[in-house]
Parts: C-alpha cells; structure tokens; sequence
C-alpha cells in the first residue's frame, strides 16, 4: 500500500508539474480544478494523504473521479483532476 501511494505521489508530481507548465504557456488552465471545500460538499472522500516537502498532496475520489489537492494550509490548498 505505500508503494503504491509513493508510485501515485511520484506520477501526481509530474503530472502537476506538467499541468503547471501548460497554464503558465496557455495563460489558462489546462486542468480542471477546485478547492477541498468545494469537493467536500460534492461528496468526495479523502482516500489518502502523501507528504511531499513542507505539504501534503491529498487524494478525494467520487465513483470515478479523483482529484489530487496539494495541502499547504486550510487557507491555501490547490486541487486538480487527476482523470
């Protein structure tokens, strides 16, 4: 099981990483994102939570959705469709 949250958290990464790059080349977002609160109140559950540096990126899935929210506060949180 931490395997497979390491492998998830390394691919998350990249996949952040790469979104970032296309937002800042489009000047919008590429992916579609939220807060935690928003995906709360939608009825997505926190599955897991990886440490990564000085914050978390926290996995909520919904049936077949998911999204990966890096954690730094209550106050600043960034989350992204990972699907």
């Amino acid at each position: 099981m931490r395997l497979a949250l390491a492998m998830a958290a390394t691919l998350l990464g990249s996949s952040i990483a790469v979104a970032q790059q296309q937002d800042d080349a489009l000047g919008a977002s590429a992916a579609q994102s939220a807060s935690m609160a928003q995906l709360l109140s939608q009825g997505y559950e926190i599955k897991a939570a990886v440490p990564n540096g000085s914050r978390f990126v926290v996995f909520m899935q919904k049936d077949q959705s998911a999204y990966a929210c890096e954690f730094a506060s209550i106050a600043n949180t960034r989350c992204r469709s990972i699907n």
